[in-house]
């Protein structure tokens, strides 16, 4: 089990205090998954951005692995967003403990905080920014296009 102390290494709670943070604990869900479960799957409705909390996940889309993320990595960032359905698989390699936030919760914390909403959004489209980021560059470097001109 995960202490609301310990969501501070997230970048999602990046700018916000320990009180605060402590108002959305509550909010939050503790999941555990075995090896081979899913998390996320794709084409499904999702609505949750996940903490993992210990293990590994891979990240599948059309049945080939993208990425795999451990603890202190979250995933889900998109649907918690969009509220399209999940652009990828997200399978437990092994063990996997996660905390889960809902597009339900960030909304119950829009109408108890506005300014904790403001944050968490920001946060969410920092960290989208940054993976799409390291996606452009591996693609660069990979892409067998020749340079832009």
């Amino acid at each position: 089990m995960i202490e609301s102390s310990e969501l501070r290494r997230y970048s999602l709670f990046g700018g916000l205090m320990q009180e605060q943070i402590d108002v959305i604990f509550p909010l939050m869900k503790h999941e555990s998954y075995e090896a081979g479960q899913d998390l996320i799957t794709e084409g499904d409705k999702n609505g949750q951005v996940f903490f993992i909390v210990s293990g590994r996940v891979a990240v599948i889309k059309n049945n080939l692995v993208l990425v795999e993320f451990m603890k202190g990595d979250t995933v889900g960032e998109m649907e918690v967003l969009d509220m399209m359905p999940s652009a990828a698989t997200v399978r437990a390699l092994e063990k996997v403990e996660a905390v889960s936030f809902s597009n339900k919760a960030l909304y119950e914390v829009y109408k108890q905080d506005v300014k904790v909403f403001a944050i968490i959004v920001m946060n969410l489209a920092r960290d989208m920014s940054r993976r799409l980021r390291k996606m452009d560059d591996w693609a660069g470097k990979e892409s067998p296009y020749h340079e832009w001109s």
